[in-house]
């Protein structure tokens, strides 16, 4: 084995009938008992990718809706310090990272904000919200192998629940049924795996036209990249000759084109979706960089914990 990287109308009767199957198969996962017609409203901030300013920080009572909190008892506050929150802020390489941190501002400024801007008015919000939910139901294989290797069978289950229901009568994942069926699990990547079996988070880093990360974080970036099979099942980045791809491994410009374009449309559409939360958060920051720093590593602090 070598690995070589490189860049309508539905019958109602029918209908039912495949919202019960899709309900006898995910019940060890706790789903709910009855089914209820979804709204179309925009999902978690913890399910987006997020663009370049990602975890720019956001308001307290949004932070906190972002990992699931139903009360507001204790919110994220990025500019408590990290010895009062319990958590390592390490930071050797802030010089670069500032000067890279700018780099990203003034991407999203010039570039990235304009074009969401004339997306958003194009594009009508539910449309974006089934874009943002198609692409988070694509990244189902990390978060049920994390939700695996930590341990954390029910997470798994409903991970496997969210994704039968969202790939059938939610329309490839378009429509999220499954939370209105109450199938609401966190997000579980890599880094958090690593992080679970006691692994340190290492330096800060902040990485062009991409959000923060430790290094443990880019790490479990990388290998989760790995672990999606889209990358070497359909659009082979990963190319395994043992294994036929849909796309043939020899049609790399094609393949690289599609998950270009797919990686463009899905950051444009995040930021697009969060227009309003970053409006006015540089105005009211005084030191957007520490309150960025504080607030992504309060929270992958959380997430491990969880």
């Amino acid at each position: 084995m070598t690995l070589r990287l490189f860049g309508g109308t539905i019958c109602v009767r029918r209908l039912k009938s495949r919202l019960a199957l899709a309900i006898v198969l995910i019940l060890c996962s706790g789903c709910a008992n009855e089914i209820i017609v979804p709204k179309i409203q925009a999902p978690p901030l913890e399910h987006r990718t997020g663009p370049i300013l990602a975890d720019t920080v956001q308001p307290i009572s949004t932070l906190a809706a972002a990992e699931g909190s139903d009360t507001p008892e204790e919110p994220f506050d990025p500019f408590a310090t990290s010895s009062e929150l319990g958590f390592q802020e390490y930071d050797p390489l802030e010089p670069l990272n500032t000067k890279v941190f700018e780099f990203n501002r003034q991407v999203d400024r010039w570039v990235l904000k304009p074009v969401a801007t004339g997306y958003d008015y194009i594009m009508p919000n539910p449309v974006q919200i089934g874009v943002s939910n198609f692409f988070y139901n694509a990244r189902f294989v990390p978060r049920f192998v994390n939700n695996v290797l930590q341990g954390k069978l029910r997470g798994a289950g409903i991970e496997v629940g969210r994704f039968l229901v969202n790939t059938t009568v939610g329309l490839a994942g378009f429509i999220d049924w499954a939370s209105e069926m109450d199938l609401k699990t966190p997000e579980e990547d890599f880094g958090q795996t690593l992080g679970f079996y006691g692994i340190n988070p290492g330096p800060y880093l902040v990485v062009p036209l991409l959000q923060p990360y430790t290094v443990r974080d880019l790490t479990g970036y990388v290998v989760d990249i790995f672990l999606n099979p889209i990358h070497w099942l359909v659009l082979p980045i990963i190319e395994i000759d043992a294994i036929p791809s849909v796309i043939p491994h020899k049609n790399r410009v094609t393949t690289s084109l599609i998950l270009f374009t797919a990686k463009v449309t899905e950051v444009v559409n995040d930021r697009s979706l969060n227009l309003e939360e970053f409006q006015g958060v540089e105005e009211a920051t005084l030191d957007l960089y520490s309150a960025v720093r504080n607030a992504y590593l309060q929270k992958r602090a959380k997430a491990i914990q969880e």
